[in-house]
Order: C-alpha cells, then sequence, then structure tokens
C-alpha cells in the first residue's frame, strides 16, 4: 500500500462534504497540473491518504481510501486531466497542522514541507506513522 495526501480548500471541498459521500466517494477532480495527475497515476485501490485542508487551516483533518484508479476527469474534455475517486475512512482525532509538521524534524523531507503549494503527493510510510500518531489515530 502506498500513501498519498490530498488537499483541498474547505469551502470549496471539505472533509464534511467528503464524509458525505461515504462508501460511494467521490472524484478527486479539478487537478491541473502534471505532476499531481501523475502521482493519481500510480495510485491503487486501497490505497491510504490524508485529506488536507488547504487555505487558513492548514491541517490533517482525515484519512481517505482510494476506490478507483485513475480514469478521464468528468469536469473537462481535455483528455490530458485525469483523476481517482477517493472516499472517507475516519477523521484525524487531533487535527495536524503544517506547523506542527514543520517543527517535526523528523518530517523535514516530506513533499508538503518542501512543496506545500503540490495539491496531490506522495507520503512516505515512516511519515505517514509519525502523523498519524500526531492526529491521535
Amino acid at each position: 500500500m502506498a500513501y498519498w495526501l490530498f488537499k483541498s480548500e474547505p469551502n470549496t471541498w471539505g472533509w464534511q462534504d467528503q464524509l458525505a459521500k461515504g462508501d460511494a466517494g467521490e472524484e478527486w477532480d479539478g487537478v491541473r497540473n502534471y505532476q499531481a495527475r501523475n502521482f493519481m497515476r500510480e495510485m491503487k485501490i486501497g490505497d491510504r491518504g490524508f485529506f488536507y485542508h488547504s487555505l487558513k487551516e492548514k491541517s490533517v483533518v482525515g484519512i481517505v481510501e482510494v476506490i478507483a484508479e485513475v480514469h478521464p476527469d468528468s469536469t473537462t474534455d481535455d483528455p490530458r486531466w485525469e483523476c481517482v475517486d477517493i472516499k472517507a475512512v475516519e477523521s484525524v482525532p487531533n487535527p495536524v497542522s503544517l506547523d506542527m509538521i514543520k517543527s517535526d524534524p523528523r518530517l523535514a523531507e516530506m513533499v508538503l514541507v518542501k512543496n506545500s503549494r503540490l495539491s496531490v503527493q506522495p507520503v512516505r510510510d515512516e511519515e505517514w506513522a509519525i502523523i498519524c500518531e500526531m492526529g491521535g489515530l
């Protein structure tokens, strides 16, 4: 299993929206960055990800699971853009802020720390474990 981080603006698509979709999940659409799209091409069903609220909150707030591998993004006719489907698995009891992540030296090499603008990014196994611990999982 691989681990990922999915960033969303909570006023556009927040954790509560994702939870409301239940097991049906939702397309992770609208990604218009080649590197983020290429990461989605690597995803497999069952991979897990952090759901991250960007903008003011800047926190890991939930855990999601990939339920459909890469397919055309339904929000565009441009064949370059693809997406995966994800479903909510569980909320993070204690949201883990970007400041908390940046202050932990074990996470200094995390993509979120080095390239915080990338909307879909990989998370290493050890980073996943550290953030889950920080969040009370």
